[in-house]
């Protein structure tokens, strides 16, 4: 899944994605990564922006009246 893709993940678990092939994206506690289809975030502080790509990923757009 992460073979050639660029992810990010906790930071002690860093070794074993570069293990697996990807590469480690080191990034804010709570920022969000995207590669293509797959989204990616350190920790629970990132919910806020992993939700907000994830939501772009599927072309959901939220407006408010």
């Amino acid at each position: 899944i992460v073979r050639d893709r660029t992810v990010s993940c906790y930071p002690a678990c860093a070794p074993g994605l570069t293990v697996a092939g990807g590469t480690y994206a080191d990034i804010p506690i709570d920022q969000a990564q995207t590669d293509g289809n797959l989204i990616t975030a350190p920790a629970w502080p990132a919910h806020p922006a992993w939700m907000s790509q994830f939501l772009k990923a599927l072309g959901t757009t939220i407006t408010h009246a």
